[in-house]
């Protein structure tokens, strides 16, 4: 990566706090949770609970090198440390797991940890020189598909053998694809510009076609920063978080209509990044901020 990209998007993870507009009689009741958290990218259901990942930098940067990166689990008010500061992960953002197998986005790679030997050294998943910012991850059966926001690329993994993962294939070329979800054979993208210059091609994609001929068309066409991306419980509808304005919306999924959430806070989202949905709450990272703002649905 060039070293003006780079400086644009460090600038823009600082910079973006411009607050979302609360809709009259839609605010959202909300509890915020910062304990141990140190730049938190992503959030992953597990086991009744959340996994958090963070950078634990003393400086937001999402492509550092430092490996002081961790995992966190919350659980009914309690935070403990599932995956410890071990030298392995520098900014560990977008997570998957099968039969135990944690697999982490981070930079220029993924890394799989096995959590029933956690201190077992983990395997690394190396993508192509340049694809430095692997953000997300979702699987459709055995094809694990990672975005890698930088390059305008999403990669397919082959996870037959989830302890023992494929090469990274090049799948698709798609604008900026930081957010990935699947449901019922159909993904869906959400777009952020790696430069930090949003343009009408930085929106909410939809794939129906995964296997055959997958073509990106526009499921909602106002552009933005999107970055996480999670169905909503009614199975007619997702959320997607937004860097500018800083806020979360939920998609109309019948007609890509996009209606913003409405939140009561005290200090106002400054970069939501990678949701969660589970058991009726959005569970949404607030990168910048160090912190995870749970809202119901």
């Amino acid at each position: 990566m060039k070293k003006a990209k780079f400086t644009a998007i460090i600038g823009m993870a600082v910079m973006m706090s411009i607050p979302v507009a609360s809709l009259a009689g839609n605010e959202k009741q909300v509890e915020i949770v910062n304990e141990n958290i140190r730049y938190c990218e992503s959030t992953y259901p597990y086991n009744g609970g959340i996994l958090i990942a963070n950078f634990g930098t003393e400086q937001l940067n999402p492509l550092n090198a430092e490996g002081k990166g961790y995992i966190l689990y919350y659980k009914n008010g309690k935070m403990d440390t599932l995956l410890p500061a071990d030298g392995n992960l520098n900014a560990p953002k977008g997570m998957f797991m099968r039969d135990n197998q944690l697999y982490i986005c981070d930079v220029n790679k993924i890394v799989v940890y096995d959590l029933a030997q956690v201190s077992k050294t983990p395997k690394t998943i190396n993508l192509p020189e340049g694809n430095l910012f692997v953000n997300d991850l979702a699987a459709n059966g055995n094809d694990l598909y990672a975005s890698v926001t930088n390059t305008n690329k999403i990669f397919k993994i082959d996870i037959t053998d989830p302890a023992n993962p494929g090469e990274p294939q090049e799948w698709i070329t798609i604008p900026g694809p930081n957010g990935l979800l699947i449901g019922d054979g159909t993904m869906y993208v959400a777009s952020y510009p790696a430069d930090g210059n949003t343009s009408e091609k930085h929106v909410v994609y939809r794939i129906s076609d995964l296997t055959n001929n997958p073509q990106p068309e526009k499921l909602v066409t106002v552009p933005g920063q999107y970055d996480g991306i999670a169905f909503a419980s009614d199975g007619a509808s997702l959320y997607v978080t937004n860097w500018t304005p800083a806020g979360i919306s939920r998609i109309n999924l019948r007609n890509g209509d996009l209606l913003p959430v409405g939140l009561s806070l005290e200090e106002s989202l400054s970069g939501p990044a990678d949701i969660t949905v589970s058991d009726g709450k959005i569970y949404i990272p607030d990168l910048p901020a160090s912190r995870v703002v749970i809202i119901s649905e």
